[in-house]
């Protein structure tokens, strides 16, 4: 480990508390390069940094500084296209260069909370994928620190940046314009096929460095090797140990803009989740059927994973109001549609056309913009913003793992009281169906409802959930207590 993050240092920084944590603000305008170019280092890019690689490049006053990959190949490439960029391997090491000052993070899900803690403790402003946390705790401790600091913090839940899109279809909808919400529905119905089955562990890559990549999770060897990611890439997100399933992966945009709608800044005081892996048998963990819902007490939110597509034999997904990767917001006088990240279309009870949104702006470019002025109340994707959003992830798949598998008719006549998630099981066992799945045979799971409490953040005297709120850490990759 580096010497200025070595574990001494960082525990000996953590005990000082939350006001240690806050770094003496700096003189932006002092900091060589920031007048021109912001210096950002891109921390991971086999997925989605690959388009922050790219969004950058269009960015006057963002200069490629860094890259930093655990994969040599992947980095290898990268640097050819990137002439002049440091490289690095390990991330430690671009926190401790002085010719950084930004990072953006695009590691797995697991390494996201304390890349982005140690960068902030190192003086770098950052931009952190979503979701911006493995586990809840985590994701507030990544909030407190960011609030102790100076540093601008972006979470990448760029839906936020539709200024002109969603930002005015929400701002429409809360004025009433549809009349009293009734419930939001956020969708992630996007194809997942089966990644294999494999019959033991599985050789790491030449050049790779597995035992970075794994952090603070425990070295163990990788059950996987689907032949289009092999035994590392990607199929992660499938794990409990790296991953949120699709809930935590595509499902975070969903869940955010379902809940910015709602006008909700904090946690659900109940939660529940039903759903399994079905429709084939392989290495993967996480369901891939799923309904989520969210007892917010003016107007619930409920959520659907399909991964299966519309029906045996189809490569059509199911679609609600037109939607398969969306929302759709039910009021009184309509509903209200928003098929992507960028536009939104409201209709009346009929069914006719009443308004349409679209556009956005750049939430790379943003996140630069805030760096500039040092106006973190600027920035689109707010830490806490994220942490809820990512926290509403981790709560229904918390209800989805204590779950057992029951009959779907006695799942659904005991949460009848919660309407719309009642019939999204009733849609789920419709949809199996028409894949083949036998329910008798490989039964759907069904979670507890979970009472929780948004202020202390924690499952009031529920010590299985509450277990189930924080990871393990392995030093030296450890997230501070305080």
């Amino acid at each position: 480990m580096s010497r200025s993050l070595n574990r001494r240092s960082f525990l000996k920084f953590a005990a000082a508390g939350a006001a240690a944590a806050a770094l003496t603000p700096r003189n932006w305008a002092a900091v060589p390069g920031a007048n021109s170019d912001v210096r950002t280092a891109f921390i991971g890019f086999n997925g989605r940094g690959k388009n922050h690689l790219k969004d950058a490049k269009d960015l006057k006053g963002m200069r490629i500084s860094g890259l930093c990959d655990v994969d040599s190949n992947v980095l290898r490439k990268e640097a050819a296209s990137n002439p002049g960029a440091a490289t690095f391997t390990d991330l430690r090491k671009v926190f401790d260069s002085k010719e950084i000052d930004a990072v953006v993070i695009a590691t797995p899900n697991h390494w996201h909370s304390l890349a982005a803690i140690w960068a902030i403790q190192a003086g770098k402003d950052v931009y952190v994928e979503k979701p911006i946390s493995h586990n809840v705790w985590e994701g507030r401790r990544l909030v407190q620190v960011a609030r102790a600091s100076d540093r601008m913090v972006q979470c990448g839940t760029q839906s936020r940046s539709s200024i002109q899109g969603l930002a005015q279809a929400v701002a429409w909808v809360q004025a009433g314009n549809l009349g009293k919400i009734l419930y939001a529905q956020g969708l992630c119905y996007k194809p997942r096929p089966s990644i294999g089955k494999t019959t033991g562990p599985q050789k790491i890559p030449d050049g790779f460095d597995y035992d970075l990549w794994c952090g603070p999770r425990e070295v163990v060897a990788p059950h996987r090797n689907n032949p289009k990611n092999g035994p590392v890439h990607y199929d992660w997100h499938w794990f409990w140990e790296y991953g949120n399933g699709d809930l935590g992966n595509q499902g975070i945009h969903q869940m955010d803009i379902a809940r910015w709608f709602l006008g909700e800044k904090s946690f659900a005081p109940r939660v529940w989740s039903a759903g399994a892996r079905l429709g084939y048998v392989d290495d993967g963990e996480t369901p891939n059927t799923q309904a989520i819902f969210h007892a917010y007490e003016k107007a619930p939110l409920l959520f659907e994973v399909r991964g299966l597509t519309s029906k045996s034999g189809s490569k059509e997904m199911d679609e609600i109001h037109g939607a398969s990767v969306g929302v759709v917001v039910y009021c009184e006088g309509g509903h209200l549609v928003v098929p992507d990240y960028t536009q939104a279309t409201a209709f009346d009870k009929d069914g006719k056309k009443l308004q349409s949104w679209k556009g956005s702006v750049s939430h790379l470019g943003n996140w630069l913009d805030a760096m500039r002025s040092r106006k973190s109340a600027s920035l689109h994707g707010d830490v806490e913003e994220g942490h809820v959003s990512s926290g509403l992830c981790h709560l229904g798949n918390i209800s989805q793992r204590l779950g057992q598998a029951g009959d779907a008719n006695a799942a659904r006549e005991a949460v009848k009281a919660d309407k719309p998630g009642s019939e999204a099981i009733g849609r789920m066992v419709e949809h199996l169906a028409a894949n083949g799945v036998q329910l008798a045979q490989t039964p759907l799971t069904f979670g507890p409802s979970l009472a929780f409490d948004p202020a202390k953040e924690t499952f009031p005297g529920n010590a299985a959930a509450n277990a189930q709120l924080k990871g393990n850490y392995r030093a030296p990759f450890v997230i501070p207590e305080a």
